[in-house]
């Protein structure tokens, strides 16, 4: 088999708009592991439920299934995680999506071409991620505890993906060999 046919069971926390997506497809361009989303799976019907592991029971559950051998666990001070997610405005009519931090509108509220409010999705708006984010550490703390006492917890913290991913990469060095050894540390 060789070394490139280890498997490495990997599993990447953290809360919604942490960078999860962002990490998952660096590290399946830098490294020969493929990637799972849980929300992938989901939408193929292999897992029913809510995404995994994202409480407890499911964690045991899946460890009765698979040795997982490290949970990558991205730590991204709740705030920046709300400006990021709260930063999204829409122009109904047209679809037309601004950010505010990437591509604001010209005038704050009003869309660039025909002058018209510009509105929050209801899953954008601050109370609700607020709710989510809450959500999210009242059940996955349990989840975080169970891999540390495992000893397979390994936390990033950090404000910007770009800052955690040389730290992901060095880490993954260290348990799998590199698809591609020129690509180096940049994303």
């Amino acid at each position: 088999m060789g070394a490139s046919g280890r498997l490495l069971r990997a599993v990447i926390m953290g809360a919604p708009g942490s960078g999860k997506g962002t990490v998952s497809s660096r590290i399946t361009k830098h490294f020969e592991l493929k990637h799972l989303s849980s929300g992938d799976l989901l939408r193929n019907n292999i897992l029913r439920g809510t995404g995994f592991p994202r409480t407890l029971p499911q964690a045991e559950a899946l460890d009765r299934v698979y040795q997982i051998d490290t949970v990558i666990n991205l730590n991204v001070p709740f705030e920046v995680i709300k400006q990021r997610l709260t930063a999204r405005w829409i122009h109904p009519s047209s679809g037309r999506v601004y950010n505010i931090e990437f591509n604001p509108p010209k005038t704050v509220g009003i869309d660039d071409l025909t002058g018209e409010p510009l509105v929050q999705r209801e899953d954008d708006r601050p109370e609700t991620v607020v709710k989510r984010l809450k959500a999210y550490e009242a059940q996955t703390e349990p989840v975080l505890e169970y891999y540390r006492k495992k000893g397979v917890l390994e936390t990033f913290s950090g404000t910007e993906t770009n800052k955690i991913w040389p730290y992901v990469y060095a880490f993954l060095q260290t348990k799998v060999p590199q698809v591609n050894q020129k690509a180096s540390v940049t994303p």
